[in-house]
C-alpha cells in the first residue's frame, strides 16, 4: 500500500495514475492500434510469412510503429522486466483469438540465448504463452526449441544483420505429425520465425502457424 501512494502505478500513455494491474488507461486504451483480423484470414502477416516458409494460420495483436502506444508497452515487457505485461496482452489476445476447433497441438515461443536469458533474468514470451495455454487448454514447451547463438536484441540491429539468422535455432526434441502454434513478441523481417518455422517443418511433418504481440507495418 505505502509503496502504491509512493511509487503509483502510471499510464504508459499518457502519465496518469491508473490501477497497478493495468497497463494504459481507458482514454489511452482507445489509442492502442489493434490488428482487427482473425486467425484464419489472409491477412498481411500470412502474406509475409509466406514469402519465407509455409505457414497455415496466422495471428497479430497490435501494430508496431515507431512511436505508437504498442511500442511502449512491448518495450516495457521485454527491457524494463514488467512480467505482468505479458499477462495483460494475454487478455487483449484471449478476447480477440478464436481458434474455433482447429486448436493448434502445442505452442512454443521464440527462446533466448542462456547468457540473454541470464541477464534479462526472465523470457518475456513465458508469461504470455503460459496464460495463453491455460486459457484454450494448450499445451506448451519452452525447451523444444534451442537457440545457439547468442546475439543483441533485434530492435537494436541494422536490417542487413537482422538478415542474418541461419542456423540460429534447432530443435531438442523428435516431433512428427504436431500443428504448432509459433509466439513470438514482435514480427519485422519474419527472420527469426522463419529460421524456427523450417527447423520445426525439417523435423518432422509438421505444420506451423504463427501468433505475435505485434506487427511492424
Amino acid at each position: 500500500m505505502i509503496l502504491d501512494i509512493l511509487f503509483p502505478n502510471r499510464c504508459l500513455g499518457c502519465n496518469c495514475t491508473i490501477s497497478a494491474d493495468l497497463l494504459v488507461c481507458e482514454l489511452c486504451f482507445g489509442r492502442i492500434d489493434f490488428i482487427h483480423s482473425g486467425y484464419f484470414d489472409d491477412n498481411l502477416i500470412k502474406e509475409r510469412c509466406r514469402l519465407l516458409f509455409p505457414v497455415e494460420n496466422t495471428f497479430a495483436l497490435m501494430q508496431f510503429e515507431k512511436e505508437n502506444l504498442s511500442r511502449k508497452i512491448i518495450h516495457e515487457l521485454k527491457y524494463k522486466s514488467r512480467a505482468k505485461a505479458g499477462e495483460i496482452l494475454a487478455e487483449w489476445t484471449m478476447e480477440r483469438l478464436d481458434f474455433k476447433d482447429q486448436k493448434p497441438d502445442l505452442m512454443v515461443s521464440v527462446p533466448l540465448h542462456p547468457k540473454k536469458l541470464k541477464e534479462r533474468g526472465y523470457n518475456q514470451l513465458h508469461v504470455f504463452t503460459e496464460k495463453l495455454s491455460e486459457f484454450y487448454g494448450i499445451p506448451f514447451d519452452h525447451d523444444l526449441i534451442k537457440r545457439n547463438q547468442y546475439s543483441k536484441a533485434q530492435a537494436l540491429k541494422d536490417k542487413q544483420n537482422r538478415l542474418k539468422s541461419e542456423n540460429v535455432f534447432s530443435v531438442t526434441k523428435s516431433i512428427n505429425q504436431k500443428n504448432i502454434l509459433l509466439i513470438d513478441d514482435v514480427f519485422t523481417t519474419g527472420n527469426t520465425i522463419a529460421s524456427i518455422a523450417w527447423e520445426i517443418l525439417k523435423a518432422g511433418n509438421n505444420t506451423v502457424n504463427v501468433l505475435v504481440m505485434a506487427m511492424d507495418v
